[in-house]
């Protein structure tokens, strides 16, 4: 099976900020995805909302399907905080370096977890260089602002990815609603993207088209909906998400596999896009053992075919080491856990990451107010 590389530059989530700033007659921004000339933009973001698993429940999502539009691609790997960073600065994953849930620090022999930054981590805004496409609309006079929950404010990802916005806390769908109708009303041009995580954590916890999924994604549709009835004259809504889930079905669990173990020094990653960092002189004997285990149930490459293959789009200067010296990502219905050193992500029913549509496939829906 051949692998469905993200369609950087002709389609994907980092083609999107860029064709927002274009619209809003930002200079040097390019319009790929050949947005609406309007002063006016709010980019609600769904965690979690696959195109696939939208398109296979129009009963509860009557809105979302009926709106225009179609999928684009995550990249990879599909996941949060690598979207995220996408997302906020019209970069593919080389270029902004959030290159997944758990990431080498270079030269340091640990990892990062990109959700949950520490004291003793890197600084956001260093491991994170790229400007914010943000920070680029307020340079040229537009009002900007970044919806999200309180608790988020002050996080690492937040200091990495919503600089530049005004962040604006949001705890429920009605005060999601109110601050995005509020901030799209600032200035005679305004960029807002309002981010909702619940639909995500609902997959995580109880699985992708279980009784509770549905039950959040008809609330996601009543709050596209919502946003959607109070635009202001000259404004668009722009409708996507992160990416998809998948419910996978079989584990592998590292913790318990000393094939998967033996020359590795970092495991990093996700279950569904796995880092895989090996000791010094032991690359070739931990790509042949991942390899062997896997078989066809993943694509098991070497970091440097990945990169070459266009994974991850261009690699800006030091992005490299970040990345696993080999990586495993499952095509079939698979999850690579470590049960002992992440019981968390164990615990989960609904995983992504992987370059399969399922996961990879995300929305991008649109409405405006002329």
């Amino acid at each position: 099976m051949e692998v469905p590389v993200p369609r950087y530059g002709a389609g994907a989530l980092s083609d999107l900020p860029g064709s927002v700033l274009a619209a809003l007659g930002v200079p040097g921004a390019v319009n790929v995805l050949g947005l609406p000339e309007l002063p006016r933009a709010c980019v609600l973001l769904v965690d979690g909302l696959g195109w696939e698993q939208l398109r296979e429940h129009p009963d509860e999502a009557p809105f979302l399907n009926a709106m225009d539009g179609g999928p684009i691609t995550a990249g990879f790997p599909a996941t949060t905080v690598t979207s995220l960073a996408s997302l906020a600065t019209g970069a593919p994953p080389g270029g902004h370096g959030l290159l997944g849930l758990q990431v080498a620090v270079p030269g340091t022999g640990r990892l990062l977890n990109c959700l949950h930054w520490k004291d003793d981590d890197p600084d956001p805004a260093a491991f994170q260089p790229v400007p914010t496409a943000y920070e680029r609309a307020g340079a040229d006079g537009v009002e900007v602002g970044y919806i999200s929950l309180r608790q988020h404010k002050r996080s690492g990802l937040s200091r990495a990815t919503a600089r530049g916005a005004e962040y604006l806390s949001a705890e429920g769908l009605g005060q999601l609603v109110g601050r995005a109708e509020a901030a799209l009303r600032r200035g005679d041009r305004a960029y807002v993207t309002a981010y909702h995580a619940d639909l995500d954590g609902t997959g995580h916890r109880f699985g992708v088209g279980s009784a509770d999924w549905r039950h959040q994604l008809r609330f996601v549709d009543v709050l596209a909906q919502q946003i959607a009835a109070v635009l202001p004259p000259g404004a668009a809504l722009y409708v996507t998400a992160d990416h998809g889930m998948v419910d996978p079905s079989e584990r592998v669990d590292v913790d318990t596999v000393p094939e998967l173990q033996d020359g590795v020094a970092l495991l990093g990653g996700d279950a569904r896009a796995r880092y895989v960092y090996s000791e010094p002189g032991a690359h070739d004997d931990v790509l042949a053992a991942w390899t062997a285990l896997l078989g066809d149930r993943a694509w098991v490459v070497p970091r440097e075919q990945a990169v070459a293959d266009g994974w991850f789009g261009p690699l800006g200067d030091g992005m490299r080491e970040r990345i696993g010296d080999v990586i495993a990502v499952p095509r079939t219905d698979l999850a690579i856990v470590a049960s002992e050193r992440e019981p968390w992500l164990n615990r989960m029913v609904g995983m992504h990451g992987s370059l399969v549509p399922a996961e990879q496939l995300v929305p991008l829906l649109a409405t405006s107010r002329p």
